[in-house]
């Protein structure tokens, strides 16, 4: 089952997790310090929240898939249809292990299509395979990369 996927920042996790949880009558699927994510069955959601400054705001938007052969072939379809991407990375980021690509809409909102392989203990983006760092879904770096029309590395 793939899913649509909303990244939001939130100003206050705490009292965004209570309003989400009534909102869609169900409890995060995982809650870390600052971060909570719902896999919401009806409609079929991940919501993810990211506490920081913005509150209110568009993180980023994504589409949950089932497995890393189906974010290659989304990578290669949209590379073929003359959109920029990231490539395909294996990554951790938001609490989780992916395998993940993203593209920029027009107006520079940023998309993912991924697959969660496992849970991690760190909020920030590792590139695997690679020695660089990156910043992963926090507030500040994805106001920059939409800023500058670039889709986040992670």
């Amino acid at each position: 089952m793939s899913r649509v996927q909303l990244a939001l920042n939130v100003s206050n996790i705490d009292e965004a997790v209570a309003f989400y949880s009534k909102l869609f009558a169900t409890e995060p699927a995982k809650r870390k310090p600052g971060y909570a994510n719902f896999a919401i069955v009806e409609p079929p959601l991940k919501l993810v929240l990211i506490e920081g400054a913005g509150g209110g705001t568009l993180n980023h938007l994504g589409v949950e898939v089932e497995s890393g052969e189906e974010v290659r072939a989304a990578e290669a379809r949209l590379a073929d249809d003359g959109l920029a991407t990231t490539g395909v990375d294996d990554t951790t980021c938001c609490y989780a292990l992916k395998t993940e690509t993203w593209v920029n809409d027009p107006d520079g909102a940023p998309w993912e299509v991924y697959v969660k392989t496992g849970d991690a203990e760190q909020m920030s983006s590792t590139v695997h395979g690679r020695d660089e760092p990156a910043q992963c879904c926090a507030p500040a770096a994805m106001s920059e990369a939409v800023a500058l029309g670039s889709a986040p590395s992670c």
